[in-house]
């Protein structure tokens, strides 16, 4: 049984007793039971108020799970296009000095034209033997391979 309906029998028992509400005992105990009707009906309103925030809670959170999902698939789908970002490769046109931005694409093409004044810039690939002599190991490698075959001679 529910509190509101807890005091409710209280107060039909007094009525069916015959509680005598003119007496000093029957007078308390009428305003107690009064109190008691007042405070299961302040409860029961703010049992219902709490359901009523129980779902707005909810319907908040449920948004706010959308909200991040939205935002956490957009990091992901960043960071998947900069992982699969293509390596770009810089050029210095020798006719006007523009700075030349392009992929490996146009790599694979052998040459690209200069933006600004329109030079056909070619590319020789086949001297590349891997790391394109930046650091100059692979011509010592090729000097120490050539100095081995001449001892070995």
């Amino acid at each position: 049984m529910e509190i509101l309906e807890k005091v409710a029998y209280m107060k039909g028992l007094a009525e069916g007793i015959g509680l005598d509400v003119k007496s000093k005992e029957g007078k308390l105990l009428k305003v107690m039971m009064d109190i008691l009707d007042d405070v299961a009906l302040e409860l029961q309103d703010i049992r219902d108020e709490q359901g009523d925030l129980e779902e707005g809670l909810d319907a908040v959170s449920e948004d706010l799970a959308d909200v991040e999902t939205y935002l956490f698939d957009l990091e992901e789908e960043d960071d998947d296009e900069e992982e699969e970002d293509e390596e770009v490769y810089q050029t210095t046109c020798p006719n006007c000095d523009e700075e030349i931005f392009f992929d490996e694409d146009v790599l694979a093409d052998g040459s690209v034209l200069c933006p600004n004044c329109g030079e056909e810039l070619e590319f020789d690939l086949t001297d590349l033997s891997g790391c394109g002599g930046c650091c100059g190991a692979c011509s010592d490698e090729e000097d120490n391979d050539e100095d081995d075959a001449d001892d070995e001679e």
